[in-house]
C-alpha cells in the first residue's frame, strides 16, 4: 500500500533515469508524444529491466516513441500516473490499489508481472512468539510488505508498539537503511521483498521466519503488477498493446530459461546501480520469485481488506480495478493470463 501522506507530497520522489528529476505534466501531448514507462530498479520489476536494458521499449511495431523514467516508491509512480506524467507503471499492488480507492477509480491493473518474493527474515528468534520486544522494519508505512507484516503480527496475536505499549515495534526504512540496520544489530529482522531478503541472509546471516508465499492460496500472491488508467486504455490502446506484446514475450522468456533472464536482470539492474548481485544472492533472490500476467484477483482483494482492517484506505471494494482486455488482445482473445 502507498503510505498514508497525502500523494502530493511524494511527487518530488520522481526521477528520470537520466538523472533528471521531473515528475510535472510537462510532456507534449499528442500524436508525436512519447508513451512514459515507470519502473523501478527491482529484481522484481524484472520485465521492465530487462526490456529498458536491451531497447526493447519502443522497438514494437505499433509502440512509436517510449520515455522510460524510474522511480524508488510506489506512492511517487502513482503520484505521477494520476497527474498524466505517467502513462503506464511497472508498481506494486499496494499503491494500485490504494491509488484506485482514492484517485476517482481510474487505474487499471492491465496485466501481472511478479509473484511472491517477499519474506521475514530474522537474525534469532525462531517462533512468533520471541518477536515480542524485539525491533522489526518494512520498506515504508503502509507499503505492501508493510500492511503483509501488520497482518500477520495482528494474526499471531502480536499487538504494534506504540507510545502506550506493545509487543512488537515496527520501523519504517527504505531497503538500503533495513539491510544496514540488520547489519548493525539495531533492528531484529525485516519484510522485505527480494533481493533484499536473500541480501540480509548472506551478508548478515539469520533465517527466513515467514516465506509470504505459505500465507497465501497456491502460494501466489503479486508482487508486480502493470497499471494505466482508464484514459490512456481509451486513448492510447494500440500502444499500451504493444508495450504488453514485449511484457509477454518477456514473461514467457523467464519461464523458458530462469537461469539465463535472472542472468539478464542482473545485468540490467547493475546497469542502474552500479552494484549487480553475487550469483548464489540472485539465485537464492529468484528462487522465490516466479513470472505470472495473472495479477491473481483473488489476493488482490484480499489485499484490500488487510488494509482497511489496518486503517489505511476506506473501502476495500476494488471491482472494476483490473481490466485485463487488452492483454487478451494480444495473447489472441481470451487466453487465461498463468
Amino acid at each position: 500500500m502507498s503510505s498514508a501522506r497525502p500523494l502530493s507530497l511524494l511527487l518530488g520522489l520522481c526521477v528520470l533515469l537520466s538523472g533528471v528529476a521531473s515528475c510535472k505534466k510537462d510532456t507534449p501531448s499528442g500524436a508525436n508524444a512519447p508513451l512514459r514507462v515507470a519502473f523501478f530498479p527491482n529484481i522484481t520489476h524484472a520485465q521492465a529491466l530487462v526490456a529498458n536494458s536491451e531497447g526493447l521499449f519502443g522497438s514494437q511495431p505499433g509502440m512509436g516513441n517510449v520515455e522510460v523514467k524510474q522511480f524508488n516508491a510506489g506512492p511517487a509512480a502513482m503520484e505521477a500516473l494520476v497527474a498524466g506524467s505517467v502513462d503506464v507503471a511497472y508498481v506494486g499492488p499496494g499503491p494500485a490499489i490504494n491509488t484506485y480507492l482514492k484517485a476517482g477509480k481510474e487505474l487499471r491493473i492491465i496485466a501481472g508481472a511478479v509473484n511472491g518474493g517477499a519474506v521475514l527474515v530474522v537474525k534469532s528468534v525462531k517462533t512468533a512468539a520471541e518477536l515480542k520486544g524485539k525491533k522489526l522494519a518494512t520498506p515504508q508505512l503502509g507499503n505492501t510488505q508493510d500492511i503483509a507484516l501488520r497482518t500477520w503480527l495482528k494474526a499471531q496475536k502480536l499487538s504494534i508498539s506504540t507510545d502506550a505499549g506493545g509487543d512488537v515495534q515496527v520501523i519504517p526504512i527504505s531497503n538500503p537503511d533495513i539491510l544496514g540496520q540488520y547489519l548493525q544489530g539495531a533492528i531484529e529482522g525485516a519484510w522485505v521483498p527480494e533481493p533484499w531478503g536473500a541480501r540480509m541472509l548472506a551478508e548478515g546471516g539469520g533465517h527466513i521466519l515467514v516465506d509470504e508465499r505459505d500465507l497465501w492460496p497456491d502460494k501466489r500472491f503479486p508482487t508486480t503488477v502493470v497499471v494505466t488508467t482508464k484514459k490512456v486504455l481509451e486513448t492510447q490502446r494500440p500502444r499500451v498493446a504493444a508495450l504488453l506484446r514485449i511484457h509477454v514475450q518477456l514473461t514467457e522468456r523467464w519461464r523458458a530459461d530462469p537461469a539465463a533472464f535472472a542472468t539478464s536482470v542482473n545485468s540490467a539492474f547493475g546497469q542502474l546501480t552500479r552494484k549487480p548481485l553475487p550469483a548464489p544472492v540472485l539465485r537464492d533472490a529468484f528462487s522465490r520469485l516466479e513470472p505470472g500476467l495473472d495479477p491473481v484477483p483473488a489476493a488482490l482483494k484480499t489485499s484490500a481488506e488487510h488494509a482497511k482492517s489496518l486503517g489505511f484506505i476506506p473501502s476495500d471494494d476494488i471491482a472494476g480495478l483490473v481490466d485485463l482486455s487488452v492483454l487478451d488482445e494480444v495473447r489472441g482473445g481470451g487466453a487465461k493470463p498463468d
